[in-house]
């Protein structure tokens, strides 16, 4: 009998579960996320083995789904320089690398950045011809005061050799230097692609600092002889190795994560789903057994970016969030949050704050702490409460339905017990016993993905051949995340075409998965 361990970090809480070979669920638990991060997953990694006492020697893969790299952004902690190479000049030259930025994030990474010569049309002729000498001469100027290079070149999307030749030379001028190019990371638009891939480039310290913690709470536990892994925020999975490439995969990862063992719970492909946790409830769409993916340029700690994350809707309203009754008689409902101490603050566990919690206590819909120390609430008040918690929720969901036909909702999370029994717009709610470490499942019930998009134009380029050629982009990827050949298999195939480029100009997008490989 082997097992598989999935973690999952959220603001509030730290999920851990076992599954078996059956992917039966045989421990779970619930433990605060630690201001430290891995202390939390060590507390979540101790309880579910002492729960479960498997034999250590049967663990075959741990995964794991964590906020260090978005919280890193957020809070501007531990951030790398980074020194940055655009090819485009002149063309490009009036909106320069970290435009619009904060003006902290700015200074942290040092804003340094050099255009050269370089880049493509869209018709894939040369904007300007590159210039060797002179991208050695800004890589040497580089060298010593940044610790990172992000690499970037106009339409890089439809040929990337210009990248990639010049990622080779910084390493044979700079040495062993983490380097991020932009057609790797970003899609189509140049400064939000930049973006995206000058904050993947700032992220090596983190994404090495999570390896290592990882690591070492896997060793202090005992489980030595397992794969290790982190999820994409495409619901898949990618190895340490391949993370420390690309950390900003990670960004997203919780509600993916949500969705998908929502999926697992549920046996269903397509669905809300809506994830309600200590302090935000977020709400997704399951497709075919993945989140849909944002379309929208997503604002990453200020900053506009454009790498794939989830389409994901957040809302002020959790568990913990904070019920106050108004000068006028109406009610507020958060957005502040007790968060993880919930358990210290909320009336039901006898604590001085109303909660979103005890308002459901109070009206009957689910019996957590002491019932009785609600009882005194005013009925109007809890009413009033209850009809705004619903409210929220109500606009949320509608927000992310694409049609006024009903559908199903999926409700997971360790706050799902506020939710009431029906919503507006929505046909059946599905719940589950496990749907409050439904993140954790999700992680661990992951394959290992790859991701790949190009343009072509088909006047030049025949659609069979792209097509191919995509998906063979794609399946390199998702070996390079770890996955076994001969498992990898095509899991969706979008085609976008560029009405402002001629010659039947079209991105082409593919996804594919497979299984890991067995140690």
């Amino acid at each position: 009998m082997t097992y598989q361990i999935g973690i999952d970090v959220g603001g509030t809480n730290t999920d851990a579960i076992i599954l078996d070979e059956k992917r039966k669920v045989i421990a779970a638990t619930k433990q605060h996320t630690t201001k430290d991060i891995q202390t939390g997953i060590s507390n979540a990694l101790h309880e579910v083995l002492k729960q479960s006492g498997v034999n250590l020697d049967y663990i075959t893969d741990v995964m794991l789904g964590t906020t260090q790299a978005t919280n890193a952004i957020v809070e501007r902690k531990n951030l790398a320089t980074v020194g940055v190479i655009r090819l485009g000049y002149p063309a490009t030259a009036s909106i320069v690398p970290f435009t619009e930025w904060p003006s902290d994030m700015v200074s942290l990474l040092s804003g340094t950045y050099q255009l050269v010569h370089g880049g493509y049309e869209f018709d894939g002729n040369n904007i300007s011809p590159i210039d060797y000498n002179e991208i050695r001469k800004a890589l040497k100027d580089f060298k010593g005061k940044v610790d990172s290079i992000a690499i970037v070149g106009v339409f890089s999307s439809l040929n990337p050799d210009q990248e990639e030749n010049v990622k080779k030379l910084a390493t044979e001028i700079l040495g062993n230097v983490p380097i991020s190019i932009s057609s790797k990371i970003g899609s189509l638009g140049l400064i939000a692609r930049e973006n995206a891939t000058i904050l993947n480039a700032s992220l090596y310290k983190v994404i090495n600092k999570v390896a290592i913690g990882f690591d070492k709470a896997l060793q202090d536990e005992g489980v030595k002889n397992c794969n290790k892994y982190l999820t994409q925020n495409d619901g898949t999975l990618m190895t340490l190795d391949y993370a420390k490439q690309y950390p900003i995969l990670t960004i997203g990862s919780g509600p993916t994560n949500s969705i998908r063992g929502a999926a697992y719970l549920a046996k269903a492909k397509e669905a809300l789903v809506l994830d309600i946790g200590g302090t935000t409830s977020d709400i997704g769409v399951l497709i075919n057994g993945f989140p849909r993916e944002s379309s929208l340029a997503v604002n990453v700690g200020g900053i506009q970016t454009n790498f794939r994350m989830p389409d994901i809707l957040s809302v002020g309203l959790g568990g913990g969030t904070i019920i106050r009754q108004l000068d006028n008689g109406d009610v507020a409902v958060g957005p502040d949050s007790v968060g993880y101490n919930i358990t210290q603050e909320s009336l039901v566990f006898g604590g001085q704050t109303i909660t979103a919690t005890d308002i459901a206590v109070a009206m009957g819909i689910t019996k957590v702490g002491d019932p009785a120390k609600v009882q005194k609430l005013d009925e109007i008040f809890v009413k009033k409460a209850f009809r705004k918690i619903s409210s929220i929720l109500e606009d949320a969901i509608d927000k992310m339905k694409i049609s006024a036909e009903k559908v199903d909702l999926i409700l997971v999370g360790g706050g799902a017990i506020i939710a009431p029994q029906y919503l507006k717009g929505i046909d059946h709610i599905f719940r589950n016993e496990k749907g409050g470490v439904a993140n954790a499942i999700g992680a661990t019930i992951a394959q290992i993905g790859g991701q790949y998009e190009k343009i072509y134009q088909y006047a030049q380029y025949k659609r069979a051949d792209a097509l191919y050629d995509t998906q063979e982009l794609a399946k390199k990827q998702a070996i390079q995340a770890g996955a076994n050949p001969e498992s990898i298999h095509l899991v969706d195939v979008e085609e976008m075409p560029l009405a402002y480029a001629p010659g039947e100009t079209t991105k082409v997008k593919v996804k594919v998965i497979g299984d890991f490989m067995k140690k």
